[in-house]
């Protein structure tokens, strides 16, 4: 499955305003990194691929729409999947990408 393009187009309409924002296709999706950080990802297998802050991650995943990512058979810690397409409402798009950006502001830049 190849990723939403229309979701590329809204998360380039959220993150504009950010500095320092590079895309890069990864994952079979296309991510973008803030200060060199991975924060999101238009995910080839759907919806978003998400930085989180990984003290908060178990309190997110309570939305059934998370679900952490598991990579070589192993839980990311601090990833999450979040199933949101193009449809989504602008309000719930913004809250989940507010989400990696938070995190990754906490960090140095790379």
């Amino acid at each position: 499955m190849a990723y939403d393009l229309d979701l590329v187009h809204r998360l380039r309409e959220i993150l504009a305003a950010e500095p320092d924002v590079v895309e890069k296709p990864m994952f079979g999706g296309l991510g973008f990194m803030v200060a060199g950080h991975l924060t999101v990802t238009a995910s080839g297998r759907g919806g978003l691929m998400l930085r989180v802050d990984p003290a908060r991650a178990q309190d997110l995943l309570a939305d059934p729409r998370a679900s952490r990512v598991v990579m070589r058979g192993r839980e990311m810690a601090g990833w999450l999947r979040v199933d949101l397409d193009a449809a989504a409402d602008d309000d719930d798009l913004d809250r989940w990408v507010g989400l990696g950006l938070a995190h990754v502001r906490t960090l140095p830049p790379e």
